[in-house]
């Protein structure tokens, strides 16, 4: 019996050596090596040409269009797929009619304004519900009621919305004219599910859509996972997309570049540092890369709250901030650094883009002491003070974007460097727009890093961002910003409702913005684009659209 049990000990000493040698040798054996070649599936494997799938950074909500605090490439793609628009843009990027949804829209009468809108008889609801007059009047109410929403200054100029025709013909009046009427009711919503449904704005388009309205719905959206499963609309009553599901997958650098170079996925669009771009570049010729300029301007919000309501403190620390720095802590010197932003109002790839960034604005130590000095505070061992109160500030940053938190760390380490206190908060983005939007002093955000809009109607853009409430008394702040200037209001309004061309007022208005010290942007935001050679028809989207506009005429082949 012991002999029997040292024969088992030995036996098992000697399988445990052999395991040793193998992951020895597992571990010395080289990690593979990308390859320039393309890579075709097995021929014992079939290849579903109804199927693409796309690699993405997140697939996280919210999912509102028109929400600030839910801006992402993820929400623009799904809103794109999913949503029906009035107008898209055109070849050249601006609005053009959507003639799978209207009839025509056109303006009618100009006294008083009204646009007259006739929507397909056949347009529908993923649900069977007709898209009709009561999504428009849903739209608008939301959008003049609801804190924290993108681009809401051409709705507030809407005075009545009228229907006939069963709700397929809307007349929509305005108080005044609105040249940029073209670019409301984009991404409509179903108002007949989210007007009575509890946080039906805020809450309901979280997780999921209720009902969609385009060329693909959705059949799973697992935040867990990481993948949403888009599948071709069946009530569509347009043309009929061409593929038969559209995967959207949250992937890692790593794993994305081995996932594009063995064909398990077709197409990528996400946001890199100059490291990620270069290798996913290296996968050529078997995928070809490009920038995807986002919609969206990075940019660091300073408050005129209580704390920085003294326009040479908010000097100051504009001074203070080195913004080169910022534009690399955001942008890992990726596609984005590529795109500064040296203007207010227009991002840097939109039409008719020039810089205004004044040569006296930026980094300057020994002009941020002056300002302060000169406002009242003195620099002690702890920092600046006046009337024994210590300058310290709270700067917010959405938790969910991470170059935002990033940057955020980086202004409070400049700002600690130049002797002023700043703790950063991080939460998530909604949160945090109602945060900017709150009264309370007690829950006051005084620097924002975040992202802003852009691409729209840039008169609509200027009054939403910078634009006042006219009739209120006095004059009340309308934006994120919590900014608000009765002297360049006037000239707002008047580029808002045509008496003033757009260029002619940010000739004025620019300049008045810089010198307000209320906003520093950083850079326009850029996606990388890469597309396997067997999937055609993606493009770069005209105008802001981006790729997945064009995502109902995608073809996937066998190779």
């Amino acid at each position: 019996m012991a002999g029997s049990r040292g024969g088992e000990v030995r036996l098992l000493r000697k399988l445990l050596a052999a395991f040793v040698v193998l992951v020895a040798i597992a571990g010395c054996t080289p990690a593979p090596r990308l390859s320039n070649a393309p890579i075709s599936s097995p021929a014992n494997t079939p290849v579903d040409t109804g199927e693409v799938v796309v690699g993405v950074d997140t697939i996280a909500g919210g999912y509102n269009p028109h929400n600030f605090a839910d801006q992402s490439a993820i929400t623009t793609a799904l809103s794109t797929l999913l949503l029906p628009s009035v107008f898209r843009p055109g070849p050249d990027g601006t609005p053009r009619l959507d003639r799978t949804l209207m009839t025509s829209a056109a303006v009618t009468r100009t006294e008083p304004y009204t646009v007259t809108y006739q929507i397909r008889a056949d347009a529908s609801w993923s649900d069977a519900a007709p898209i009709a007059a009561e999504d428009f009047v849903y739209l608008r109410e939301q959008m003049t009621s609801q804190p924290g929403v993108v681009d809401s200054a051409g709705y507030r100029l809407i005075s009545d919305i009228t229907a006939r025709d069963g709700g397929k013909v809307v007349e929509v009046v305005f108080g005044k004219p609105y040249p940029g009427w073209r670019t409301l009711f984009d991404n409509l919503l179903p108002a007949h599910i989210l007007k009575d449904a509890p946080g039906g704005w805020t809450g309901a388009l979280q997780t999921n859509f209720p009902a969609t309205g385009g060329p693909f719905t959705v059949k799973t959206l697992d935040n867990d996972r990481g993948e949403v499963v888009l599948e071709r609309n069946d009530r569509y009553w347009a043309g009929p997309a061409k593929l038969d599901r559209i995967v959207l997958r949250r992937t890692e650098q790593d794993t994305l570049v081995d996932a594009l170079e063995q064909g398990h996925d077709q197409m990528a669009l996400v946001r890199t540092d100059s490291v990620g771009a270069d290798t996913i570049g290296e996968l050529a010729p078997a995928v070809t890369t490009s920038t995807v300029a986002r919609p969206s301007v990075t940019t660091v919000y300073l408050r005129p709250s209580q704390r920085l309501a003294d326009l040479p403190v908010r000097q100051a620390l504009v001074a203070m901030i080195d913004r080169d720095q910022l534009v690399t802590v955001g942008t890992g010197n990726g596609p984005a650094a590529q795109l500064r932003a040296d203007a207010q109002v227009l991002a840097p790839t939109a039409p008719g883009y020039q810089p205004t960034r004044p040569g006296a604005v930026g980094f300057n130590t020994p002009a941020a002491q002056t300002l302060l000095t000169g406002a009242g505070y003195t620099r002690t061992s702890a920092g600046w003070a006046r009337d024994d109160r210590p300058l310290e500030l709270v700067i917010g940053a959405a938790e969910e974007r991470p170059a935002d938190v990033r940057i955020a760390k980086d202004v409070q380490r400049q700002l600690a460097a130049g002797g002023v206190v700043a703790e950063v908060a991080e939460m998530p983005g909604q949160e945090l727009y109602e945060r900017l939007y709150s009264t309370d002093t007690a829950d006051a955000i005084d620097i924002a890093v975040t992202s802003r809009p852009a691409g729209g109607d840039p008169a609509t853009t200027l009054a939403t961002d910078f634009g006042c409430v006219t009739d209120a008394t006095p004059p009340e702040p309308v934006n994120p910003v919590g900014y608000c200037d009765p002297a360049v209001q006037p000239t707002i309004d008047a580029a808002l409702t045509g008496s003033l061309s757009v260029t002619e007022a940010l000739t004025s208005v620019e300049p008045a913005l810089w010198r307000a010290a209320v906003a520093i942007p950083l850079y326009q935001e850029a996606d990388v684009l890469a597309v396997r050679g067997e999937l055609s028809g993606v493009t770069a989207g005209a105008g802001f659209a981006g790729p997945f506009a064009g995502a109902a005429f995608w073809v996937r082949s066998t190779s």
